[in-house]
Parts: C-alpha cells; structure tokens; sequence
C-alpha cells in the first residue's frame, strides 16, 4: 500500500489549526500565558511543530491578530452585502455589525484584550492594530461621504462613530444583560441620524 503524498491543504490546515489554538489560549489566558508549550498542547502537537510553521511566538500570534481581524472584516462585510444597494441602509449595517455574533462575543472580546495589552509592547501586533482601526475608519469615511456628510467633517465623524461602536460592543460583551443589542443598534442608528441631519442642516445655512 502507497504511503499518500502531502498535499498543500495539508501544511495549510496544520498552520491554520496553530492559529486557531493560539486564539483560544489567548481568550482562555490571556498574553500572559500565551506560549509555544501552551499552544502546542491546546491543539494537541509538539512543540516542535509549532515551531516548524512559525519562526517564534511574535510570529504565531500576528498571525492569529490577522486571523481573528479577517473573521470580523468578514462578518462586516456580510451585513453591508445582504444590506443592499442604498447608501443609508449600508451604513447602518457597517455600524451595526459589530452588535451580533460572531463579532460581539465573549470569547473574542477576551483575544482581543490579549492583543490589546501585546500592542504596547509588540510592534508588529501594534503596527496591525493600527491598520485595521485605520481601515475601519477609511470604510467608514466613505459610507458617510455617500449618506450627504460634508467632506470637512468626515474623518472627526468617523472617529466619534468607531469610538461609540468601540464602548457599546465592549459593554455588550462584558455585560449582555445590561442592554440589549436592538439597543446597542438604536444607539448607534440614533447617532447616525443626529450626525447626518446635522450636517445637512450646517450645508443648508451656507448656502
């Protein structure tokens, strides 16, 4: 009988089933505990494995941030496809997304306070953390451009929005009977309104 030949999926899966151990260490234990021996023995290999697919922990965990950064961009950009076509109904989706699973969640709210406290101390976690706030915000900019936000106005109102979503997902994962996520989602549609009418009202009076 032929031994089968290795395929590609293979090492893929093997290095996908690495990351997915690393994220849930560090839900479970945070970046404190975080290791090759403890992500090793989450996904039931070697050590020596580990390190065979990546060049160190620094590495492993990077490429767990943009694992976990994929699957939330995903989520997001199924809400804005099943949205449809018209500018305000995009927007509130975009902002809206982040208050339903799998987004708001308590398991990823704790991998995502692991890569919190890495930001301050690795660079390569900090640099991918920027970037994707940074994308966040640049969607965002440009959802609101098409909802009638003045230029002028745009990069101050995204940053307010990403903050306002920020602070109801963390409260909607830390505390999910505190408020609800229909309320989280009026909150934010209520923003969303004050902003738009705002500016349209600021538009008129220059004219």
């Amino acid at each position: 009988m032929s031994t089968p030949a290795f395929t590609r999926a293979e090492p893929d899966a093997r290095r996908q089933s690495l990351i997915e151990a690393c994220a849930r260490v560090l839900a479970q234990v945070g970046a404190a505990g975080v290791s090759v021996r403890a992500i090793a023995l989450e996904a039931g290999v070697s050590p020596g494995l580990v390190n065979h697919y990546f060049a160190g922990i620094d590495a492993l965990v990077a490429a767990t941030y943009g694992h976990v950064e994929s699957q939330v961009s995903e989520a997001i950009g199924a809400a804005l496809d099943a949205a449809g076509p018209r500018p305000r109904a995009r927007l509130d989706a975009y902002v809206t997304a982040s208050f339903a699973p799998p987004v708001a969640s308590g398991e990823l709210l704790a991998t995502w306070i692991a890569f919190w406290s890495l930001a301050r101390s690795r660079p390569e976690i900090a640099r991918q953390h920027d970037e994707q706030y940074a994308q966040f915000r640049t969607a965002l900019e440009a959802l609101l451009a098409a909802c009638g936000l003045a230029p002028a106005e745009l990069r101050h109102a995204a940053i307010a929005i990403t903050a306002l979503v920020d602070g109801l997902w963390l409260e909607l994962c830390l505390s999910p009977h505190a408020f609800s996520a229909a309320e989280a989602c009026e909150i934010a549609r209520a923003a969303l309104d004050r902003l738009i009418s705002t500016s349209r009202s600021t538009g008129s009076d220059s004219m």
